[in-house]
């Protein structure tokens, strides 16, 4: 006959090897979602482009943005990380990225939306190197399972060309 302490501990030990089971299952699972993300991103204005009094260049924009993330979205699935950022090559570095936008997404829900928004973060360069240089918009996700790795993926959105001179604006 079995103590209670024993019987205690093997159900503890089921459970535990039970709970393993299910995560692997949920990670392996997750591998075989493909999403179908959709997003597009226009840049709409100009808002400024300058050169600060340290050398660098700083840029500000106007975004019109319109996502549907919800195929990232699995039974696993606790939140998902997006940015927007800026890559472009300068002379000195073969990729320079710099996030504009960031969200963080909790429910399915609130996975498809269609905002025009001030870019957060300023695009700066250091040095001066931005005059009409392209600049490429690219979408970055990071998919935070409640079991398992976390995903990542991105998609380039779309292209723009900055002035070849600074403006003032504000």
């Amino acid at each position: 006959m079995h103590s209670a302490a024993q019987r205690a501990n093997a159900i503890a030990t089921f459970g535990v090897a039970l709970l393993a089971t299910l995560c692997v299952a949920a990670s392996i699972l997750d591998a075989f979602n493909t999403p179908d993300v959709q997003a597009r991103v226009q840049v709409t204005k100009i808002n400024r482009f300058r050169r600060q009094l340290d050398g660098n260049d700083e840029v500000r924009l106007t975004l019109n943005m319109s996502m549907n993330l919800e195929s990232l979205f699995t039974w696993n699935t606790k939140q998902v990380f997006v940015f927007l950022a800026a890559e472009y090559e300068t002379p000195k570095n073969g990729l320079n990225q710099v996030s504009l936008w960031d969200h963080i997404i909790q429910d399915k829900e609130k996975a498809n939306f269609n905002i025009k928004v001030p870019t957060e973060y300023p695009l700066i360069d250091q040095g001066s190197n931005l005059r009409g240089k392209e600049i490429d918009l690219v979408l970055h996700w990071h998919i935070m399972p409640k079991s398992g790795r976390m995903i990542r993926d991105k998609m380039k959105l779309s292209s723009f060309s900055l002035p070849n001179s600074y403006t003032n604006k504000i």
